[in-house]
């Protein structure tokens, strides 16, 4: 056998090449909860890339968690667009958040074309934030979402039910949102190890973000949490 030779010495030497990680620059999209910004490796949601929301119930707060976002995109003129959401927007809570109305937009489609239109839209280069809510998402028609978002240069994000988390995910980021007791788990996140605890996440009217849950009347079972973010008839719904 050869002579066993020490890895110190070898750098030393500079016979071993030792490459460097580069840097991953920091996210341009923070999430405005820091807690959440601190765990994640860019400090905020990843830029141009799709983020997974996997709940435990509907309503539990995954519409709060993107409300800065979403505002903070609107009022700099960006188009936020939601393909095929499980009810029509409240239109007074929706811009209590902060959001824009003017350039906020509904797309109704069914389960079959809602991933069509959601590419579409992400690849469009004309939306800074397309929310989703598939009801059919295997591996393939994911990582179609997540190229989309690249190519587009744009947020995505898809609300899915928590036993997706037992699925692998091509999606850049993974977040668990839980109800009991209130808090986020992260999965997945590219550029980091995930973090390995839950994050506090503060209920409905707690904490430096301002929520409208508490308005109007949730149309879904009460005892799910529901949210009254959604109310029929109350915003144009544009058909694309």
């Amino acid at each position: 056998m050869g002579n066993v030779l020490a890895l110190d010495a070898l750098l030393e030497s500079r016979q071993v090449w030792r490459g460097q990680p580069a840097p991953r620059a920091p996210s341009k999209q923070p999430t405005g909860f820091a807690a959440l910004d601190d765990a994640l490796p860019g400090g905020g949601w990843p830029d141009n890339a799709l983020t997974e929301l996997l709940l435990a119930a509907d309503g539990v707060g995954e519409l709060r968690l993107l409300w800065p976002t979403l505002a903070r995109l609107s009022r700099a003129d960006g188009m936020v667009v939601l393909i095929a959401p499980p009810y029509l927007p409240f239109a007074v809570a929706w811009a209590q958040t902060g959001v824009q109305l003017s350039r906020l937009q509904v797309i109704r489609a069914d389960a079959r074309n809602a991933l069509w239109a959601t590419e579409q839209c992400l690849r469009s280069a004309a939306c800074s934030a397309v929310l989703c809510w598939p009801q059919q998402a295997d591996d393939r028609a994911l990582r179609r979402l997540q190229v989309a978002a690249e190519a587009g240069q744009c947020l995505g994000f898809a609300m899915r039910p928590m036993k997706a988390a037992a699925n692998p995910s091509p999606a850049a980021l993974r977040i668990a949102v839980e109800a009991e007791p209130s808090q986020l788990r992260v999965l997945k996140c590219r550029g980091g190890n995930p973090p390995t605890r839950p994050i506090a996440f503060p209920p409905a009217g707690r904490g430096s973000t301002r929520s409208p849950m508490t308005i109007g009347q949730p149309l879904r079972d009460p005892a799910t949490a529901g949210s009254p973010l959604f109310r029929p008839h109350l915003l144009p719904i544009r058909t694309q």
